[in-house]
C-alpha cells in the first residue's frame, strides 16, 4: 500500500530526514535544477503551492507568505505534510513543462498497483466531501484563484507546485448515483513525483479546500 506521511509526532522522522538533506545541499544547484528563484541575499526560494507564492528561508525551512496580506489559508505555512512535500521538490524535483495532457493516477508509473488506497484517500473523500455541496467546492476553488473548467459538475485546475497542475473534476450525487471524482495530472509529475507524494497532493488540497 501506500506509505502515508506519519501524522502528528511520527512527522518529525521523516521531515527530520529531509531537514537534513535539505540543510547539506547546495541551494544553486537546487535553484537551477528546479527553476526555483533563489534570493542570496535573503538566502529564501520563492515557490508557488496551490495556487499562493512564498519564501523558505535555506538552511532553516523558515516558510512566510510572499504576500503578507493575504490572510486566506496558506498549507505551505500550516501543515507538516505540505512542508515535506515541498521539500521533496526541493531535493529532487526538475523544473519542466507539460505538453497540455492529463494523466488519471492509473496511468503514472506504480499508479495502477496502488490506485485503490489512492481511491480512497483522496477521490472517495473528494467526492463524499463535496458531493452534495457543489457550490462550496467551486466557491472554496474560486477563493484559490483556481482555473474553471467545464466538465463534470464542477471542475477546475490547481498549479500544485511551480508548472505542475492537477485538475479536479465532480460529478454530484443524487438519489439514485453516488456522487464520484476525477484527479487528472499535468503529464510533467511523474519527473518530480513519485506515487506517494501525488496521493499527499490530492490529501493537502483537499484538506485546503474544505479549510477556505
Amino acid at each position: 500500500m501506500i506509505p502515508e506521511y506519519a501524522k502528528n509526532s511520527k512527522e518529525d522522522i521523516p521531515f527530520g530526514q529531509y531537514m537534513e538533506q535539505y540543510q547539506q545541499m547546495d541551494p544553486m544547484e537546487c535553484a537551477s535544477r528546479t527553476g526555483l528563484p533563489f534570493d542570496e541575499e535573503t538566502q529564501c526560494f520563492r515557490m508557488r503551492m496551490l495556487q499562493k507564492e512564498y519564501l523558505i528561508s535555506w538552511p532553516e525551512l523558515i516558510v512566510t507568505r510572499a504576500d503578507a496580506q493575504d490572510e486566506t489559508y496558506a498549507v505551505l505555512a500550516e501543515e507538516t505534510p505540505a512542508k515535506i512535500l515541498a521539500l521533496r521538490f526541493l531535493l529532487h524535483g526538475v523544473s519542466s513543462q507539460s505538453t497540455g495532457n492529463f494523466l488519471t493516477y492509473r496511468e503514472v508509473p506504480s499508479g495502477e498497483v496502488y490506485f485503490r488506497q489512492f481511491s480512497g484517500r483522496c477521490l472517495s473523500r473528494l467526492a463524499y466531501g463535496f458531493g452534495f455541496k457543489p457550490e462550496k467546492l467551486a466557491a472554496a476553488f474560486e477563493q484559490l484563484g483556481a482555473k474553471k473548467l467545464s466538465h463534470g459538475d464542477v471542475s477546475y485546475e490547481l498549479e500544485i507546485i511551480n508548472n505542475y497542475f492537477v485538475r479536479f473534476i465532480l460529478w454530484t450525487g443524487d438519489e439514485e448515483f453516488p456522487p464520484s471524482t476525477q484527479m487528472l495530472f499535468s503529464d510533467n509529475f511523474p519527473l518530480s513525483f513519485t506515487p506517494e507524494d501525488m496521493a499527499v497532493v490530492g490529501d493537502i488540497s483537499i484538506n485546503t479546500l474544505k479549510k477556505m
